[in-house]
């Protein structure tokens, strides 16, 4: 089965990073969504095929976090959120 899944922007207020961190970031976030799909499925909404147009989300940043942590976070939070709420 192929997931193809599109992400056109993505906004981090109040967070500075350089290029080779949100480089890992965007790798870290594709990364742990893939692995997300993978162990726990696809939501059942989005089964059939589907849009989400938009899906505001947020994660708590802790001061000394990393890149690596925060995009782990950020698909983390993606994951959960493409499920409708009940």
């Amino acid at each position: 089965m192929n997931i193809n899944l599109y992400i056109d922007r993505l906004i981090l207020e109040g967070i500075e990073l350089s290029p080779s961190q949100r480089t890992l970031l965007q790798a870290t976030i594709e990364s742990e969504l893939s692995r997300l799909l993978t162990v726990n499925g696809i939501p059942e909404n989005l089964e059939g095929g589907g849009n989400i147009l938009r899906l505001p989300t947020s994660i708590n940043v802790k001061k000394n976090m990393n890149p690596r942590q925060m995009g782990q976070e950020i698909a983390q939070s993606i994951y959960r959120d493409m499920k409708p709420s009940v």
